[in-house]
């Protein structure tokens, strides 16, 4: 996916003019640029150069990483043959993508059955082992992108990829949440259009991570449908969290309430899946929403409703919401109670079970 067409979509997100960011960055940093330049990178008729990369990063609230990964993703194939991936590694994924092609894969069934288990596992499992496990099912279906469905099947191994590295690293998170949207656009599968920008959507904001992404893709869910889903349900809260860090207080305020009514018409009843919102997930999403608000007794309330449903099987989110509390104490003043708070909790979790989202939630504790 083109530079161009990512500045593109930051830009709306903003409800900006190509005038308005060309002033933008000539009042921040001093430039000269004009409209017609802006154009001219959204139309990729011309590569915007790390200077102004760097500008665009701090208008448009996008990591370096992000854009940079832009410029440089069409050398992302080359470079991982060459040096990212072990010979023995790739030998044994090219031949399980042709060998899949060959047989004609795994029917559109058999991938659903994979995916609610991937679903299922992530909740539990760490980050390097689904990483690891995916990246092979990439490789094979892949091969088979010949129907709808199997384009739903790729849109979604995507956006679970993704999640497996964090927002805050920009370039390979960012990526796959795009190219996951791309794909699910090719299923014409309006619900899959929605959850996998949702999904990502939410990822970022609750991270904290890629926050103009978190909006564009938030944007871009609640215009296709309105309809209540736990994909505009994800959009919903994370362009919430967006808002938020921020510092937009009252648009965060008013996108919960929303997300409230969403989830009252679309909140599900399977407890264990990533692909589900049940009663306690949805108080962990306002848990950290009412602590980045400085809203205490809702963050309170929300982390006793989410403590009485929340199944003993996924100890990684209660510690969640003990992170949740230590960023309470820390935005009351206590820096330093709250962090050595949400260290400790932290050090009760076995190791094998921290997630990339917990210690970008720690860094945001002591930074707090």
């Amino acid at each position: 996916m083109a530079i161009g067409e990512l500045i593109r979509d930051l830009r709306k997100a903003r409800g900006w003019s190509q005038g308005r960011l060309a002033s933008e960055i000539n009042g921040a940093f001093g430039a000269n640029l004009d409209r017609e330049y802006v154009s001219r990178w959204e139309r990729s008729k011309v590569t915007p150069g790390p200077y102004y990369l760097r500008c665009l990063s701090a208008v448009l609230e996008v990591p370096l990483a992000v854009l940079e990964g832009e410029v440089k993703r069409r050398t992302l194939l080359s470079d991982v043959a060459a040096t990212a991936i072990a010979p023995i590694v790739a030998s044994d994924l090219l031949s399980a993508g042709f060998a899949a092609r060959l047989a004609k894969g795994p029917t559109g069934d058999d991938w659903e059955v994979k995916l609610a288990t991937y679903g299922t596992e992530y909740m539990s499992l760490g980050a390097s082992d689904i990483q690891r496990r995916v990246s092979g099912e990439l490789v094979v279906v892949q091969q088979q992108l010949d129907t709808p469905q199997l384009w739903s099947v790729a849109a979604r191994l995507m956006t679970l990829y993704a999640k497996t590295f964090p927002g805050s690293d920009g370039s390979k998170a960012v990526g796959w949440y795009r190219m996951a949207a791309r794909a699910a656009d090719e299923s014409g599968d309006e619900q899959v259009r929605v959850w996998v920008r949702g999904r990502a959507a939410i990822a970022l904001g609750y991270e904290g991570a890629s926050l103009g992404v978190a909006d564009v893709l938030a944007d871009q869910a609640m215009a296709i449908s309105d309809r209540p889903s736990l994909g505009l349900l994800n959009a919903i809260m994370g362009k919430a969290h967006a808002s938020a860090i921020r510092g937009d207080l009252a648009t965060a305020r008013e996108l919960m309430d929303q997300g409230r009514r969403v989830f009252d018409a679309a909140g599900s009843y399977e407890q264990t899946s990533d692909y589900a919102v049940p009663w306690w997930r949805m108080n962990v999403f306002i848990s950290l929403l009412a602590a980045r608000l400085g809203d205490e007794n809702a963050a309170v309330a929300a982390q006793e409703a989410a403590r009485r449903e929340l199944p003993p099987t996924l100890p990684r989110f209660a510690t969640h919401l003990e992170l949740h509390r230590g960023l309470m104490l820390a935005r009351a003043g206590d820096q330093a109670g709250g962090a050595a708070y949400a260290r400790a909790a932290l050090h009760e979790l076995p190791p094998e079970k921290h997630s990339l989202t917990l210690r970008l939630l720690m860094s945001e504790v002591e930074r707090s």
